[in-house]
């Protein structure tokens, strides 16, 4: 019986590629390239100032600008926690920051302080639930409380896909699963 050297080293190249591919998607650096995690040492200070999860932090962080510090979007959300100035102003206010000023809000040190103080505001209206916390995050807290206290939506898990504005459903997905990459890659995971 004659083996077919041609087929052999096809299927090889074909078992080592699928090897590869298996050895890249179980591989810690490869995800973190895909997820990185540049101030890291600010988010944790923050995060943990005022008690909020720092991988949380971060999910939001690469959804919201990519860690990106200039970012500002179309309705005018500035920093790498797309934070909007009036947000960042009443923040401010309540956090006792002096002289601030909507501009300050493309400093990564003021709004990572800022996006972790608001995040631990929320934390504290909505028992610190993730989901509720990130759907609040996006669409506004008085959104958040208008869906659960019309039936809309439970805030539970199970059914963010009843989440009545598409954009935040989205988000939150995708922040959830960020939220568990950046926990599976750099620490509790």
């Amino acid at each position: 019986m004659l083996i077919d050297l041609r087929k052999v080293l096809k299927r090889t190249k074909w078992l080592g590629l699928l090897l590869l591919l298996a050895l890249l998607l179980t591989s810690k650096w490869f995800w973190r390239k895909l997820y990185p995690f540049p101030y890291r040492e600010m988010i944790f200070k923050y995060a943990q100032e005022y008690e909020v999860d720092p991988y949380l932090v971060a999910a939001i962080i690469r959804e919201e600008s990519h860690f990106v510090e200039e970012a500002e979007s179309y309705r005018g959300a500035r920093g790498i926690m797309q934070i909007m100035p009036e947000t960042g102003k009443w923040a401010a206010e309540q956090m006792n920051l002096e002289g601030f000023q909507p501009d300050d809000l493309y400093d990564p040190k003021i709004n990572i302080k800022i996006g972790c103080w608001y995040l631990a505001d929320l934390s504290k209206e909505f028992g610190n639930d993730k989901i509720l916390m990130i759907a609040a995050y996006n669409a506004g807290r008085g959104n958040v409380k208008q869906w659960i206290q019309t039936r809309q939506w439970s805030g539970r898990h199970e059914t963010v896909e009843d989440i009545p504005f598409p954009e935040t459903r989205e988000y939150v997905k995708r922040v959830l699963k960020g939220y568990e990459k950046y926990r599976w890659i750099y620490g509790e995971g």
